[in-house]
């Protein structure tokens, strides 16, 4: 009797060694990775989502703050199949004028408590409607500090400001941060208070919050120019390991990612890409997609551009799809967005090719999960919901409204309003043909 227990355990455990869903016991309500997959409490987890970064600033109590707006937002998130929101968790002083105001950190060392509350508030609202919250902690680019702040702050130097045109001076300024130890470590000292932060209205330790999905260590962290990179490649790969291995020494529940666009934010450079994600403590790989801003869509050729822009997608997203099977890892398209019809900002305007450019990626990402793509995941960039710019400039000022588009851009550029019926159409239909999907292959 015993030796038959024992070979009927043995084939148990055989058989479980085969099956998709993750083995060991984890914490109810977190997500969890096994091979190319996600997991919530043993299922998969495939998502439609959005990038909210501004939710903080709504969640912050009045007058500085809109609950009631936040409140409403969340609503409309997940009435539309949006359950997933990507926020920014930390912003720094800059010295130029496009940047977000006010932040998570006016100096080196001084926090912003009223923001930190808005970040709990968040979550909290977050949790009663079951979604979840990436976090990312620093920004590469200008419009939230970031880097370039911290480089500041440490005696690197000035930062260019890329608004007068020294896009090239500033981001290898900014990518000076991953040889920067000083810097880093006013970095650190910001992921040690937010990930040991105890949420004021929960009382929960973010560490042992389901909410949160993943810390992500940056927007969009790049080695530096196409031309200039190479030579930070090393302390590039460098500290995206190491930093990841440190958040999960404060915090092993919770997933850690990069928050890189891919190869454009790579050099061009698989390999670089392969290696920033090959970390152990880098446990999925992140995609942005911007047909626009890389040159394959024209607002003023939008017919004649808009077939290669579909191509150049397909092929940017299958791309990465490959690498993320080489690194046995899920993949997420956290940021992707297109202009209204002629780059118009108002409410009501066409959105002929954003819609027909979100129906394409969807359908892609859809029939590629067929054959068990590792792509679980899209976040919509950017939601903008109940609001709308407030100037006719479309330009963004302190105590303006938040739409979406962060503060260096037109206000409304890139934004999906709760009045654009047809692409929220799109996208409750996408998050439901999600949800429909079989087990993990």
């Amino acid at each position: 009797m015993n030796n038959r227990i024992g070979t009927l355990l043995l084939i148990g455990l055989l058989a479980c060694a085969g099956c998709s869903e993750p083995v060991s016991t984890v914490k109810p309500g977190f997500i969890t990775v096994s091979g190319t997959g996600f997991f919530l409490d043993g299922k998969p987890y495939r998502f439609a989502g959005a990038n909210l970064w501004y939710g903080a600033w709504l969640g912050q109590e009045s007058p500085a703050g809109n609950r009631d707006r936040l409140i409403r937002e969340l609503d409309l998130l997940s009435a539309n199949g949006m359950t997933n929101l990507r926020i920014l968790a930390s912003a720094e002083a800059a010295s130029h004028q496009k940047s977000v105001k006010p932040v998570f950190q006016p100096a080196a060392g001084v926090f912003n408590d009223s923001l930190a509350i808005g970040l709990d508030f968040l979550l909290s609202e977050m949790g009663k409607r079951n979604m979840k919250a990436v976090l990312y902690l620093t920004n590469y680019w200008e419009w939230s500090g970031g880097m370039a702040v911290y480089n500041e702050w440490t005696g690197a130097g000035h930062m260019p400001d890329p608004s007068l045109g020294d896009w090239r001076g500033f981001m290898n300024f900014s990518a000076g941060f991953y040889s920067n130890p000083q810097a880093q470590q006013l970095y650190r000292a910001t992921i040690d208070r937010l990930v040991g932060r105890v949420n004021s209205i929960t009382g929960l330790p973010y560490k042992d919050d389901p909410v949160i999905m993943a810390w992500q260590l940056a927007n969009e962290p790049r080695p530096g120019t196409d031309q200039d990179g190479s030579v930070n490649v090393p302390s590039y790969v460098k500290w995206i390991d190491e930093t990841a291995r440190y958040i999960k020494t404060l915090d092993p529940n919770h997933l850690v990612s990069t928050g890189s666009e891919g190869t454009v934010g790579s050099i061009l450079r698989e390999d670089v890409f392969l290696d920033a994600h090959d970390s152990p403590a880098i446990d999925y790989a992140t995609l942005h997609l911007w047909a626009k801003n890389w040159g394959w869509y024209k607002k003023d050729s939008m017919e004649t551009t808009f077939p290669r822009t579909r191509e150049r997608a397909a092929d940017y997203i299958n791309s990465h799809i490959a690498m993320a099977r080489k690194l046995n890892k899920p993949l997420v398209l956290e940021e992707f967005g297109l202009g209204r019809d002629g780059e118009l900002t108002g409410l009501g305007t066409p959105v002929t090719y954003r819609d027909q450019y979100f129906y394409f990626i969807f359908n892609l990402i859809e029939d590629s999960l067929e054959t068990g793509s590792p792509l679980a995941g899209t976040n919509i960039w950017a939601w903008g919901g109940v609001a709308s710019a407030t100037r006719p400039d479309a330009i963004w000022k302190p105590g303006d409204p938040f739409v979406g588009d962060p503060p260096q851009e037109p206000q409304g550029l890139n934004s999906v309003f709760a009045g654009d019926e047809s692409t929220l159409q799109l996208i409750l239909n996408h998050s439901k043909r999600l949800e429909s999907f079989p087990r993990q292959r």
